[in-house]
């Protein structure tokens, strides 16, 4: 998969995750779909930037007596869910013309 389409696609399906219920790294991992390879590695940095963005905060409980990070999805991280599930209609548009395109 093209990487900035597979950003955008975990940008998504990280806060779709998150708006299933608060979570942590590691459970969100295994939350988003396995064939967008999601890692820790590429998780953290991704949710420090949703974060900025103001798209999720970030809260710590203690867990087997560490702090454990939860991230839990804002108001505006809900608006740009809902942002690009309006959109969907119009990627599947261009889904369909280049699935007819690379058919012929």
């Amino acid at each position: 998969m093209d990487a900035q389409l597979k950003r955008g696609f975990l940008d998504v399906c990280v806060l779709a995750s998150i708006n299933q219920q608060d979570s942590y790294g590691y459970q969100i991992v295994k939350d988003v779909p396995p064939n967008l390879h999601l890692t820790e590695s590429t998780l953290y940095p991704l949710l420090k930037r949703l974060e900025s963005a103001g798209l999720l905060t970030v809260y710590s409980v203690e867990h087997n007596g560490r702090l454990r990070k939860y991230y839990r999805i804002t108001e505006a991280g809900i608006a740009y869910l809902n942002g690009f599930l309006a959109e969907w209609d119009e990627i599947t548009t261009v889904y369909e013309y280049v699935k007819r395109g690379a058919t012929k």
